[in-house]
């Protein structure tokens, strides 16, 4: 019963995702919105993915990586190369993306997730700084200019990387492959010694999360006429760690609720980004203060309507007494 339950609420997401595309695809085709909404939206959804394969590595995992930002160039700068170089379909440099991101996390994972703590968050902001240096003295790339890249991302092509983004990670997650992963989270000695595999499991979600960074890396190249070594620096890697944290961490939905926020904010803040830094500071500060755990701690939006069902639907057998 339970199963026929989470089919349901499953297509029922997929169909109110279905909707929300058409609805705005009728409004850009119809130019009822113009070029700043457009651009914000496919920021969101760029983000969104950012915050989502962050979630994995993060909150599910465990693992404190602060260098997304090295996964997103790489991702950017291959399916560039890709488009702009070999002259080769948008979707073969976008799959391209995604997997060079992934064998970078696999070269960088393999050695670093054996680290922990403190020492592995050091090690992955190395690594995004690396990324971000090696490309800046590349000529084949532009070097510290940057390279033109023709904008090919559009709304489609956001909407089905976000929608396969967030069902491949919540199977995932729901799977016992995520179970081990949370296992590790929650107590990485405990784990071990139960025979779970840790660091197979670690790099797993890292090469998974790697993925999905270079995908949005694609989508952020080609969106944007030119990408620069300075935009993937490692202010851009906190930025993503911000909406992680501040969603909560292991709420998959708290990460994407963040990443809206957040890109809104941001966007309508770019003129001013003095008052922009001020603004993230002070909702971290006030967050840490008052809601440590985050927007939704570790539950997930759908938990809330389950609770609701619960309340209104009450003891279902007949045979409950009043006690006086």
């Amino acid at each position: 019963m339970t199963n026929i339950k989470n089919a349901k609420g499953f297509w029922l997401s997929i169909l109110l995702a279905i909707v929300f595309f058409v609805v705005v695809q009728f409004l850009i085709n119809g130019a009822l919105i113009n070029d700043f909404y457009i651009n914000t939206l496919f920021f969101i959804g760029i983000n969104i993915i950012l915050a989502v394969s962050l979630h994995l590595i993060i909150g599910i995992t465990g693992q404190f990586s602060i260098g997304h930002a090295g996964f997103l160039a790489v991702g950017a700068y291959a399916s560039a190369i890709i488009s702009m170089k070999l002259e080769l379909p948008f979707a073969l440099a976008l799959v391209t993306g995604g997997i060079v991101a992934a064998v970078a996390g696999l070269i960088i994972g393999i050695p670093s997730l054996r680290l922990k703590g403190d020492y592995l968050a050091i090690a992955t902001l190395g690594f995004g700084e690396i990324v971000r240096i090696i490309f800046l003295n590349i000529d084949y790339v532009g070097g510290a200019s940057g390279m033109q890249v023709s904008h090919m991302t559009t709304w489609p092509w956001i909407f089905v990387s976000v929608l396969v983004t967030i069902i491949v990670i919540t199977n995932f997650t729901n799977s016992t492959h995520g179970r081990a992963c949370i296992s590790v989270r929650e107590d990485e000695t405990a784990a071990d010694a139960m025979g779970i595999n840790t660091t197979y499991y670690k790099v797993v979600a890292f090469v998974i999360g790697s993925f999905f960074a270079g995908i949005a890396g694609a989508l952020y190249a080609h969106n944007f006429y030119i990408i620069q070594p300075s935009n993937f620096g490692f202010l851009k890697s906190f930025d993503i760690l911000i909406f992680v944290v501040l969603g909560g961490l292991g709420s998959m939905s708290g990460a994407v609720i963040a990443a809206i926020l957040l890109t809104i904010i941001s966007t309508f803040l770019q003129d001013y980004p003095e008052t922009r830094m001020i603004i993230y500071s002070l909702v971290l500060i006030v967050m840490m203060l008052y809601r440590p755990q985050g927007l939704m701690g570790t539950k997930e939006i759908t938990s809330f309507f389950k609770k609701r069902k619960n309340v209104e639907g009450g003891p279902k057998d007949g045979n409950h007494h009043t006690v006086a």
